[in-house]
This record gives structure tokens, C-alpha cells and sequence, in this order.
């Protein structure tokens, strides 16, 4: 069996509370880290990173914390999305419109041509169409050749 230590995790504010008992209440550091059962490196670096990170408190805005400028980002993002769909269904719209009043124009053919290779209504084999070539028969390679 292994004898492996389960790790603990101290959250932001049980790490400030240990920080501040030192810096504030002058306790020794060997003293809180036998308290908590913490090795004193990972003590100095909780402090190391409170002064590297302690200017992001003040030039926070008052009233705002980091989280309103991610959501003010997301809100920032969310609207430009928005309105760059409407702008796509506009133009959509607008092509919609174009390929109905095309058809509106040029009407339906007087009979539905169909497949070339399939016999119609009449039962007949049609040919291809007009100007067509069929590239996929012996007869056209012997034509080129």
C-alpha cells in the first residue's frame, strides 16, 4: 500500500487568512506552517504572489469586479454576433427575393424535360439535348478519335 498524503487545497481566502496572521498578528512562519501542516516554500510563494498580484485590487474600477469586464466582454461579443446574423439573413433575404422574381421571369418551361436517359410519358428513349455531347459512350471516343 502506498502512503501517499491526500493534497489539500486552501482556497483564495484561507490563504489570505494565513498571510495576513503573519504579516499583521507578527506569528512565525514556521509556527503557522506547522499550525496548517503547509511546507514553508509554499508559504512564501502565497506571499510572493500576493504582492506580484495585489495591484490587480487597485486598478480594478471601484463598483466592478474582474468578472463585470468578462461580462461586459461577453455582452461586447454577443452583440457584434447578433448583429452580423441579422445582417446575414438580410442579405439572404434579399438573394431570396432576386432568385423568386428570376423565376417569376423567365416562367416554366412549356414541358418538363426531365433526365435524358429515361424515357418520358411516351415510353420512347429520349436523345440528349440539343448541343449536348453524350462523352460517356463508345460512339463519342470513336467520334474524337
Amino acid at each position: 500500500m502506498s502512503s501517499a498524503k491526500e493534497r489539500r487545497h486552501f482556497t483564495g481566502q484561507e490563504k489570505v487568512a494565513i498571510l495576513r496572521r503573519h504579516l499583521v498578528d507578527k506569528v512565525a512562519v514556521s509556527d503557522l506552517c506547522e499550525e496548517h501542516r503547509i511546507n514553508p516554500t509554499l508559504f512564501y510563494r502565497w506571499q510572493k504572489d500576493l504582492f506580484e498580484q495585489g495591484a490587480v485590487v487597485f486598478d480594478a474600477p471601484k463598483g466592478r469586479a474582474r468578472n463585470g469586464r468578462l461580462e461586459d466582454a461577453a455582452a461586447k461579443r454577443i452583440t457584434a454576433l447578433t448583429d452580423k446574423l441579422r445582417r446575414k439573413d438580410e442579405v439572404l433575404s434579399e438573394l431570396m427575393e432576386e432568385h423568386v422574381a428570376l423565376k417569376k421571369v423567365l416562367g416554366k418551361p412549356e414541358r418538363d424535360l426531365g433526365s435524358a436517359r429515361h424515357a418520358g410519358h411516351d415510353r420512347r428513349f429520349r436523345p440528349a439535348l440539343v448541343g449536348a455531347r453524350r462523352v460517356g459512350t463508345c460512339r463519342a471516343r470513336r467520334l474524337d478519335a
